[in-house]
């Protein structure tokens, strides 16, 4: 190994205080390239009669001062339940989240490693990326994820993140949805939804959706959507009383950044959800 100049025992290779590109996945693709996932090699892989978890429904809501991401925690394999409580949606950096659909293993991994992405950009350059950058590097992560989408791996992404340079800070909170092919849409409607529930949670946001509501309104929002998605999706898990799973939101905010609900919170949105439910289907 070649050690840097001038320094003794097992420093690092001269390689690592390389500045030719602040992209965290071009320098491990150099240096260790089996640490990397590979969708190539996925996508090698007969995936006819492999049963691998799904995730599946998430919603975002944007509202007066940021946007939030939510998910329910179910995983499926197949017509089975693989996992009851998958965390589906991660904060990446300071002003931004990502919620994941599709095939659980490649978007976890993709999710992480965006994140590392992320952090190693602002540490080479100072800076953060902008949040345009941002949306571009991801949907770079995805197109590089084509080969085992076309295998029938898909990973499907849904990006929010708070717009510290908006003109209006009130309405700084974006939406980014991407397909399979890496294609990128900015949803200005304020509310979007990916997975297999998303036709009912968009039909639920649709109606809820309000653009001037507070962060707590807009939780409950997306709370009711999936819900509703849950009810109609055998994919998508409901909250679940029993053994207490609520779903997971991430609230993106100028002043307090991208920050997970508190689980007790979470869980007093579902059960207001779920008791206002059962109060409206009681017979009369």
């Amino acid at each position: 190994m070649e050690n840097t100049s001038g320094l003794s025992g097992a420093a690092l290779p001269a390689s690592y205080f390389s500045t030719a590109t602040s992209s965290f996945t071009e320098f491990l693709k150099v240096q260790a390239p089996e640490l990397l996932p590979s969708p190539e090699r996925a996508a090698r892989t007969p995936v006819s009669g492999l049963e691998v978890p799904h995730g599946t429904t998430i919603v975002a809501v944007t509202f007066d001062g940021g946007v939030l991401i939510a998910g329910d925690r179910r995983a499926t394999t197949g017509n089975l339940i693989a996992n009851r409580d998958m965390d589906k949606v991660h904060v990446t950096d300071e002003y931004s989240a990502v919620g994941i659909a599709g095939t659980a293993g490649l978007a976890l991994d993709m999710v992480r490693l965006y994140a590392v992405e992320l952090g190693h950009y602002e540490k080479l350059e100072g800076v953060p990326l902008s949040l345009d950058g941002k949306t571009n590097k991801l949907a770079a992560m995805v197109k590089s994820n084509l080969d085992a989408a076309m295998a029938g791996l898909a990973v499907v992404p849904l990006f929010v993140g708070y717009d510290t340079e908006a003109a209006d800070p009130r309405r700084g909170g974006r939406i980014v949805s991407y397909d399979v092919a890496g294609g990128r849409y900015e949803e200005f409607g304020g509310y979007h939804a990916i997975g297999s529930g998303s036709m009912f949670a968009k039909s639920s946001l649709k109606k809820l959706y309000d653009a001037d509501a507070t962060a707590e309104a807009a939780t409950r929002t997306a709370v009711e959507a999936l819900y509703d998605a849950a009810d109609d999706d055998t994919a998508t898990g409901g909250p679940d009383l029993a053994r207490r799973i609520f779903p997971t939101v991430i609230t993106v905010t100028a002043e307090d950044g991208a920050l997970a609900l508190p689980a007790e919170q979470a869980e007093a949105v579902a059960e207001a959800v779920v008791s206002a439910r059962a109060e409206s289907a009681r017979p009369r």
